[in-house]
């Protein structure tokens, strides 16, 4: 497929030592990656668009884990509706139209989103650690009126690690006459490359997922001693669950995400030392490519957490399939929906993700993960 761009529009970086197999397996990724993203994309918006409506009735009544639920969706619901133009991308071979500042945008809107989520999750492990561990010495934090800041804060945090990608030309004419955006080696010449996403993968995922395994590990051994102690809450398998849980989230965070952050790292290490050949370069993208599907399936996998996690949302879910089917079935008999169903459906008010374990008869304290 030949480009229509005209070439002077874009600024032309040539692939290290002239490689020309970056995009051999485009083939394969222009029906694999847009049928795999459609997935992601469907699956995630819906099940986060319910997890919003599941929230929203407890915004009256708000605390730090509905805040940090909230921001944590939002950027999920924000970071799939950048993935259609990244689906027509990939299903062209890897070939940009639409020119420069779009991608810019696109891209912007891509990391801003994955790297919020993550910090969210990171925020979201936090709270939970001092409601159940320091419930007492850090309380303050958990205040809705210093959450509010801390949620803006980490937006803008995010924003500042992005922003430096406006200054950077993100498309690439190819020698085949394909425009690629958001590629790495698009960004080869950038001046300390391989330092600046050293520091990137430390600062956006080395120390957040060494946050939350630290914060779970030892509120699951809480959850766990707790259980001990108390035979009653032994016996009834809550603590089990809430572990369950748990495990789930942080199993899912560094499935996804470590992927991606090792081989982005290995790699930068290795280019800081010596100059990598086309084979090693060439292997390098295609392992992005493979990796990068994996880090979002993240925004997928969200709602099926809390599906598993969240009474409020199974609830919800179950009530919409419900009242689906009798609606279906009562069109199939010719009967109105109300003569099937009559019931309407009703909220769940316990927070998103909010376990309903209690650590003892005597502590009131509920523990609520997302």
């Amino acid at each position: 497929m030949a480009s229509t761009a005209d070439p002077e529009t874009f600024t032309l970086f040539s692939n290290a030592s002239g490689c020309d197999t970056l995009y051999a397996h485009r083939a394969y990724a222009k029906v694999l990656m847009p049928l795999f993203y459609c997935v992601v994309f469907l699956v995630g918006l819906s099940g986060n668009c319910l997890a919003l409506y599941v929230i929203r009735p407890n915004l009256k009544k708000m605390n730090s884990t509905t805040l940090y639920s909230l921001n944590l969706v939002i950027s999920d619901i924000l970071f799939t509706l950048s993935l259609p133009v990244r689906i027509i991308y990939y299903g062209m071979g890897f070939h940009w139209p639409l020119g420069e500042a779009v991608c810019k945008i696109s891209g912007l809107l891509f990391y801003i989103n994955t790297y919020a989520g993550v910090n969210f999750m990171t925020c979201l492990s936090i709270d939970r650690f001092i409601a159940v561990v320091l419930p007492l010495r850090f309380a303050k934090l958990r205040k809705v009126s210093h959450v509010r800041y801390i949620c803006l804060g980490v937006w803008l945090l995010v924003l500042g690690q992005t922003l430096p990608l406006l200054s950077m030309n993100m498309t690439n004419v190819e020698a085949d006459g394909y425009v690629t955006c958001m590629e790495y080696p698009n960004f080869e010449k950038v001046d300390h490359i391989a330092t600046v996403l050293i520091g990137a993968v430390f600062l956006g995922y080395v120390i957040p997922v060494c946050t939350i395994l630290v914060c779970y590990s030892i509120l699951c051994y809480k959850l766990h001693f707790t259980a001990k102690s108390n035979h009653l809450t032994e016996k009834s398998g809550r603590s089990r669950k809430a572990i369950g849980v748990i495990v789930c989230v942080s199993l899912v965070f560094v499935v996804c995400y470590s992927p991606y952050h090792i081989d982005l790292l290995q790699y930068m290490i290795r280019k800081l030392a010596l100059t990598p050949s086309c084979a090693e370069l060439t292997s390098f993208q295609i392992s992005l490519h493979i990796t990068v599907c994996l880090m979002n399936l993240n925004s997928c996998l969200d709602p099926f957490i809390y599906f598993f996690a969240c009474k409020g949302y199974k609830g919800t879910l179950l009530k919409l399939l419900k009242l689906h089917a009798s609606v279906s079935f009562s069109s199939a008999g010719r009967t109105s929906p109300e003569g099937s169903n009559g019931n309407k459906i009703q909220l769940n008010s316990s927070t998103l993700c909010s376990a309903t374990e209690r650590l003892t008869p005597g502590d009131r304290r509920s523990v609520k993960y997302a």
